[in-house]
């Protein structure tokens, strides 16, 4: 797998009339890399995900995807590239076979690859029933399963799993997982921090157009993590909450050398907490 970068963002902005929507991006995403981007609604997130597709231009500053600078992008990218975004759309009146059939020649798929990957996403067997009769999390299946037909190199996820199902979340989860580790560069947008932290291995942190924090997630909670404290549960269910202290060190080897420790966790912050703590804000 090459380490190179797939997505190069070199101060970017965009300007809205008098509303500044980015401010000043910089990022890098590799092969076979997880890139969350992070933030509540309105903060910039799909503003960066048309950027980065050519759907639309910067005010200012530099981007490129598979080293093409995002102005020049055109239809010869999108074969290596997958989106899913809230309105991808589908055709409701054609069955789920017929949808990734018509993607299959724009994009020179060998239809073969279609029943592999309709397989992958768990609607192989659905795959006559018309799109427009499945279920919210089947029809969020399909449009993943449209994006991914062609193997893209880099794929483009604009709150995959939002409104799902906890099932269909950890099938998403997993066909996302081996997309990279084949290979695909993974932009990931989503306000979800739980989702954040079981998928992606570097992420940004976006308030109001602007980055406030990046790193992988560990890194992040970690440098956060100034109150160093412990969550312990002893042999007689009593739970404690104890900062980190010589008194609390030899509590805690009291506890271990008497066999009374059950149970001991560091109390770092979640990203939820990280995000408040350097906005102010809540992702919601």
């Amino acid at each position: 797998m090459t380490q190179s970068n797939i997505i190069n963002v070199q101060h970017i902005s965009k300007q809205f009339k008098d509303q500044k929507a980015l401010r000043d991006l910089n990022f890098t995403i590799k092969a076979g890399e997880i890139f969350g981007f992070l933030g509540p609604s309105g903060a910039g997130k799909t503003t960066t995900i048309k950027i980065l597709t050519g759907q639309m231009k910067q005010s200012s500053g530099f981007a490129s995807v598979l080293n093409v600078s995002t102005d020049k992008i055109n239809e010869n990218i999108y074969e290596q590239i997958g989106i899913v975004t809230h309105n991808s759309g589908l055709y409701d009146k054609l069955s789920v076979y017929k949808n990734l059939e018509i993607f299959s020649k724009l994009l020179n798929v060998q239809t073969s690859k279609i029943d592999e990957t309709l397989k992958k996403v768990g609607l192989f067997e659905d795959r006559k029933k018309n799109a427009g009769k499945l279920s919210q999390g089947m029809r969020q299946r399909l449009v993943l399963a449209r994006a991914v037909l062609h193997s893209p190199k880099v794929l483009f996820l604009d709150e995959p799993t939002s409104g799902l199902d906890p099932s269909t979340q950890v099938e998403i989860h997993r066909l996302i997982r081996e997309l990279r580790d084949k290979g695909t560069a993974i932009f990931l947008t989503t306000h979800n921090m739980e989702e954040a932290e079981k998928l992606c291995d570097h992420l940004a942190l976006l308030n109001d157009g602007k980055i406030v924090e990046t790193g992988t997630p560990q890194e992040i909670r970690l440098n956060h993590n100034k109150k160093k404290r412990y969550k312990i549960l002893l042999k007689n269910n009593e739970e404690l909450v104890l900062s980190q202290s010589e008194e609390t060190v030899q509590k805690i080897n009291w506890w271990m050398t008497s066999n009374e420790l059950v149970t001991i966790h560091s109390c770092e912050p979640t990203l939820e907490t990280v995000f408040l703590e350097v906005t102010g804000r809540n992702l919601i």
